[in-house]
């Protein structure tokens, strides 16, 4: 019997295996790299393990030292979540030579299925060889791991080389295998898989489909069981599938087989031989515990005959920290606070007070809603982002409530290929136009302390905002009166309540309700993050022209080849690829013109914001 367990992990998966082991009354162990140290998966844990490691990124890939902490810590079995080390076969051997419970499948199977070319080659498919112009487009896959690390779509032959030299380093630095291959990659396909969950007693359940067609960069954004509009032809063949890839490598525990669906047609992506991020969608609809029956299957306890029976529609949407509308750049800083209202599920692995550091996945959280019907659950979802609270870093909350309302998906008729096409429209600014307002009003009142009386008439007060992340610059105005605070304003509005925290405006005759947070100069009104701006610029943080800043905090880890001070380029060229949570991100000439200035350097550590280097744009003749 397992009494004590070790997560092999951090953030959100781990904090949500310690709480079925607490249900269950199994004692917990978390391990954590430095900057981890304060983490919420450490502070949920009963012990904590520090692993040393030669940098942040590599501390949790350590397989000799997560045994070592799990025989220090008195632990009996080790849960690998998902990521850095879930699906490696050596560190599962590892564990059960060390007389621990590995909860997740006989390291063969793991084998089987863990380089993706293998698999392949299990299900009768080959990749492809040498690349012609005729098998275009491509996608460069990582053999290991998953999470859209390793991936990228090939247009152009030229292209080719430098693609598989990127993936492979991606993957090399996410999950220590730098193996790339190469398969075809259709295009306006939707992402079904199927959730397997196997005992050692030749007991198979299948629970269903999930569809996570909405990605960005191929990580899932979207995700949702089960999986919509599929013929019963088409579900009986991926779960058909499902069951012959189980079966052919012998596997127990919990996994996921993942399909790309075009057409009629299911085309074997891969078998991910772990917990997916999006088991909670299918926990929903089943009513089950996936955490608690992967213990009673590593306990060598039966799975019943048959799963339950389905019920309703479940959907889950991936909250990051990050900017859809800069590329998706990951964003860092302090979560001040995060608060989803509504009865939706919210698994996460941070707290208000958490700091979001440069090293790891972007993700703070998953909110899942589980309806009797689609429409419902999809409602339920976007109205519970759309009222919540964060207070933090940028991140995808709009996009998130935007993509719940499109057509397209509320439809039904998603695919792989929906941010590409719809991604501008679904990051377009939609500013409020009185959230300045209403953040000045609730400053002035928080710094006010007699109330505003005055015998003359008061002169108009301005303050400036700036709308983050797109930029756009507010000036409002706002006077004291003996009446209070009263809007400087042609347009008629009407100050009904003004409190630090929440503002009333009566606009037209209609009222308009304003929740407000400031941290520092930062001020959260309804969800819209605005910076306070000061009334002078300083003239030495302005940039000149053509500067290209550091768009995430991270390191530099490329600088195309012979690029220096006085060099040509052209717009769109890639100069620099910096390195965050494990991605590489291009920055590019803004313009063709002339390299004046390079300050990055392979190895830097650079800020939001640090310039890297100044190209100054060619002038016509």
């Amino acid at each position: 019997m397992i009494t004590s367990v070790l997560v092999a992990n951090r953030g959100e998966i781990a904090c949500r295996v310690f709480r079925t082991c607490r249900d269950l009354g199994i004692r917990t162990v978390a391990v954590h790299s430095d900057p981890d140290a304060d983490a919420l998966h450490v502070r949920a844990a009963d012990l904590a393990v520090r692993l040393p490691g030669a940098t942040p990124a590599d501390t949790y890939l350590r397989a000799d030292l997560v045994v070592k902490a799990a025989l220090d810590a008195g632990a009996d079995a080790v849960h690998p979540g998902y990521g850095f080390l879930s699906e490696n076969a050596d560190f599962a051997r590892a564990v059960t030579d060390a007389g621990l419970v590995w909860i997740g499948p006989p390291p063969e199977a793991i084998e089987a299925m863990a380089s993706k070319t293998r698999a392949k080659e299990l299900m009768g498919i080959a990749p492809l060889g040498d690349v012609t112009e005729a098998d275009l487009p491509v996608l460069v896959k990582a053999a290991a791991g998953g999470g859209g690390r390793g991936m990228r779509v090939v247009r152009r032959l030229a292209d080719l080389k430098e693609e598989l030299a990127a993936a492979g380093a991606e993957a090399l630095s996410a999950f220590g295998d730098g193996e790339v291959f190469v398969e075809p990659y259709v295009e306006g396909g939707r992402h079904v898989e199927v959730q397997v969950l196997a005992d050692a007693h030749g007991t198979v359940w299948q629970l269903g489909t999930r569809d996570c067609s909405l990605q960005r960069r191929h990580q899932k954004v979207i995700e949702e069981a089960p999986a919509p509009g599929l013929t019963p032809e088409l579900s009986s063949d991926v779960h058909e599938l499902a069951e012959r890839a189980v079966r052919a490598t012998g596997y127990v525990g919990a996994g996921t087989v993942e399909f790309l669906v075009a057409g009629d047609t299911a085309h074997f992506l891969e078998m991910n031989t772990r917990l997916q991020v999006e088991h909670p969608v299918t926990e929903a609809v089943f009513g089950l515990d996936l955490v608690a029956l992967q213990l009673r299957v590593a306990e060598g306890e039966p799975l019943d005959s048959e799963p339950p029976a389905p019920r309703g529609h479940a959907v889950e949407a991936r909250l990051y920290a990050e900017a859809p509308a800069a590329g998706f750049a990951p964003q860092t800083g302090t979560l001040h606070r995060l608060s989803v209202p509504g009865s939706v599920r919210l698994d996460t692995g941070y707290t208000d007070g958490d700091t979001i550091g440069v090293h790891y996945d972007a993700m703070l959280a998953k909110v899942v809603a589980h309806a009797p019907t689609r429409a419902a659950a999809v409602r339920a979802l976007a109205g519970a982002l759309e009222r919540a609270e964060v207070h933090g870093p940028v991140t995808n909350r709009d996009l998130l409530v935007r993509s719940l309302h499109h057509p397209e998906f509320t439809d039904g008729r998603m695919d792989t290929g929906f941010y590409e096409r719809h991604l501008a429209e679904l990051t377009a600014p939609e500013p409020d136009p009185y959230a300045p307002l209403a953040a000045a009003l609730a400053q002035a009142r928080g710094h006010s302390r007699f109330g505003g009386f005055r015998n003359v008439p008061a002169r108009p007060q301005t303050k400036r905002y700036r709308t983050e992340p797109d930029g756009t610059e507010h000036e409002v105005r706002y006077r004291h009166t003996r009446d209070g605070l009263t809007a400087d304003d042609d347009a008629g509005v009407r100050v009904v309540h003004a409190a630090p925290d929440r503002v009333v405006l009566d606009v037209g005759g209609v009222q308009k309700k304003f929740a407000v947070a400031a941290y520092g100069d930062r001020v959260y009104v309804n969800g819209v993050a605005l910076t306070a701006l000061p009334r002078f610029t300083d003239p030495s943080e302005q940039r000149v022209p053509g500067s290209l800043l550091a768009p995430m905090p991270g390191t530099v880890v490329r600088v195309a080849e012979g690029l220096a001070e006085g060099a040509a380029v052209t717009a769109g060229q890639p100069l620099i690829w910096l390195e965050a949570m494990k991605m590489e991100h291009r920055i590019t000439a803004p313009a063709s013109g002339t390299l004046t200035a390079l300050h990055a350097a392979v190895g830097r550590q650079v800020e939001v914001g640090s310039l890297l280097a100044v190209v100054v744009e060619e002038t016509p003749a």
